[in-house]
């Protein structure tokens, strides 16, 4: 296991940190905690507020890159990304011995066109998404999938675990291949649990009981825990919203096609969060595909018969 930089020298690194959102704001924290320089930029620039006695808050993106040690991004999609690393002219500020992190979630091969450009300026490039949600940012336990060469991991080895642990996976585009296996469990097993948690009940069951059993053997799983403790309360207040996850779910497919291979859960549990998404359920949390579930069967969890459509 390859030894932690001294934090001595991590933490003189000035680190660039683009989108302070639901992810973004607690692991800017969790920098912050650590030691490290931090300037911010936020398309919203109210969200930097909160850290303004901390950090410098640059008015653009590129600002915020130029000078910096490491630039890391923590944006919606692969289209944000892109529009902030390219357009906004953040590779082309970065300066030479830089090394960019994209812990968003993107389609691999933005993220090796992204590593190109890099290299171009003579900057490192890593794609490292995360999983673990806001939970695991505010706790600093991010489970942090790197993608990219040992040289630009090692070098900035000592930031990204200030937010949680990191796994080298492979080259440049590996971390979000990583990644989308990640959302594949994620997404199939909250479908499986919404299925599984609505037909107890619907026999009679206790949900909250079943619960509890399932947890002890083989159907136990940290969705199942904080999932369905969520579906349980009906606390659908976003950690990751359905969207986040669709978004997720498309790319997913379109790595298998490119790839020739066909995912009928993927696909499946795609066309749920579609539907999810067109009934006005964009923003609740990705556990709310029970709502879905509920509204094509006219039933609601723990209900002993037929209940109102969400």
């Amino acid at each position: 296991m390859t030894e932690s930089m001294p934090a001595d020298t991590s933490r003189h690194l000035r680190v660039a940190f683009l989108g302070i959102g639901l992810m973004g704001a607690p692991m800017t924290a969790n920098l912050l905690k650590a030691g490290f320089d931090l300037v911010l930029w936020n398309r919203t620039a109210s969200k930097c507020e909160p850290f303004a006695s901390q950090a410098e808050i640059a008015a653009t993106p590129a600002q915020a890159a130029a000078g910096a040690d490491v630039v890391i991004t923590m944006l919606e999609n692969g289209q944000v990304v892109n529009e902030v690393l390219v357009h906004q002219g953040v590779i082309e500020a970065a300066k030479p011995g830089a090394v960019i992190i994209d812990m968003s979630s993107v389609q691999p091969s933005l993220a090796r066109d992204h590593a190109q450009r890099a290299e171009v300026r003579g900057a490192g490039y890593l794609d490292a998404p995360v999983s673990g949600g806001t939970r695991g940012a505010e706790a600093a336990v991010l489970s942090i999938m790197a993608g990219g060469c040992d040289e630009h991991l090692e070098k900035v080895r000592g930031v990204l675990e200030a937010m949680g642990s990191v796994t080298h996976i492979g080259p440049v585009g590996a971390g979000q291949l990583a990644k989308l296996a990640n959302q594949a469990i994620v997404g199939i097993t909250i479908g499986a649990v919404s299925e599984a948690m609505l037909l107890a009940a619907k026999g009679g069951a206790d949900p909250v009981a079943v619960r509890q059993a399932l947890l002890g053997g083989f159907a136990g799983s940290k969705i199942l825990e904080q999932h369905g403790q969520r579906m349980i309360d009906r606390d659908f207040a976003p950690g990751a919203p359905a969207r986040i996850q669709l978004k997720d779910m498309r790319m997913i497919l379109d790595e298998a096609r490119a790839e020739g291979l066909t995912l009928p859960l993927a696909q499946q549990v795609h066309n749920e969060y579609l539907s999810l998404v067109a009934n006005g359920h964009s923003e609740v949390d990705h556990s709310g595909l029970l709502l879905e579930l509920e509204h094509l069967n006219g039933t609601r969890l723990g209900s002993v018969g037929p209940g109102p459509k969400e």
